[in-house]
């Protein structure tokens, strides 16, 4: 099963979610179509399988990166974190395009949603225990909705686009945005 699955990764990164057949897949892991049948029905059942493992893998990147840094100065997390989110999703365009525009269709949203609400903890975690230098008008749990799909929704176009914009003034940029937004008054 977890060739099938390298397989159907590659498939997609080099062809798109339009290009990912069945038979290409099998093909590509060594299989037959037969067997990868045995473990999965059809395509979208792989594909959601795929884009599954590689939310879980990049929730798992984030969380050890964060883990073990709440005591950094906020510049620090939250730079740290968005460029591991960053490289995370710097994936092929073809693979990328395929989670973000097929995703949602093949499960009704709910391995996005899944990813965005285990980030969305995370976040939580962090900014409680920075409460005291945050706005106090902010209701944390709509600053978490907001920051995170902000952040979400900037870099996956960020990939998506390649606008002329080096990588380092991107993150540079989308930390302030994320800072300002939170900061107290002075």
């Amino acid at each position: 099963m977890e060739r099938i699955l390298d397989a159907a990764r590659l498939v997609l990164a080099e062809h798109g979610y339009e290009g990912a057949s069945t038979s290409r897949i099998a093909a590509t892991a060594g299989v037959s179509p037969g067997s990868l049948y045995q473990y999965f029905p059809h395509k979208d059942a792989i594909v959601s399988a795929v884009l599954q493992r590689y939310s879980d893998a990049l929730v798992s990147r984030v969380t050890h990166l964060m883990s073990g840094q709440f005591e950094q100065p906020a510049p620090v997390i939250v730079r740290s974190t968005l460029a591991v989110l960053l490289d995370g999703l710097d994936v092929e365009p073809p693979f990328l395009r395929a989670a973000i525009e097929y995703g949602p269709r093949l499960d009704d949203g709910r391995t996005l949603r899944a990813f965005e609400e285990r980030i969305g903890e995370l976040v939580l975690v962090y900014l409680t225990t920075q409460r005291r230098t945050l706005r106090d008008d902010a209701p944390l749990d709509t600053a978490v909705w907001m920051l995170v799909r902000t952040v979400e929704h900037l870099t996956v176009r960020y990939l998506l686009d390649r606008p002329p914009i080096p990588r380092e003034q991107f993150l540079e940029e989308l930390t302030r945005l994320a800072l300002n937004y939170l900061k107290a008054s002075s």
